[in-house]
């Protein structure tokens, strides 16, 4: 009898210990995707401003759309000369991830 309990210790221990490390994976997952995400959304807002990129919408509101292909909402997008910085964000099981990035020429 004693070992049937141990065995079904280790195997709720084990089930425990998996489904915890699913979910730390999950979230950092989330964490990457919220950062490609605002990378894109910054260079795409900074192309628009430059004009490398012609658009119909504005810098910011190519951002959203940007972020939001990639699975993240856009929070906040500032456009300072020709650098866009943009904040966006990702949910994942309850967990909020947030990336901000920053995209423009060099030494601005």
């Amino acid at each position: 009898m004693s070992g049937t309990a141990l065995a079904a210790g280790v195997v709720a221990v084990a089930a425990g210990l998996s489904l915890g490390l699913a979910a730390v994976g999950g979230a950092a997952v989330t964490a990457q995707r919220a950062a490609g995400a605002a990378d894109a959304a910054a260079l795409a807002a900074a192309d628009v401003t430059s004009g490398a990129v012609s658009s119909g919408e504005g810098a910011c509101e190519l951002a959203a759309r940007v972020a939001a292909a990639s699975g993240s909402a856009l929070v906040s997008c500032t456009v300072d000369g020709l650098t866009a910085t943009v904040e966006v964000r990702s949910a994942y099981s309850g967990l909020v991830a947030v990336a901000r990035a920053r995209a423009g020429p060099p030494n601005t």
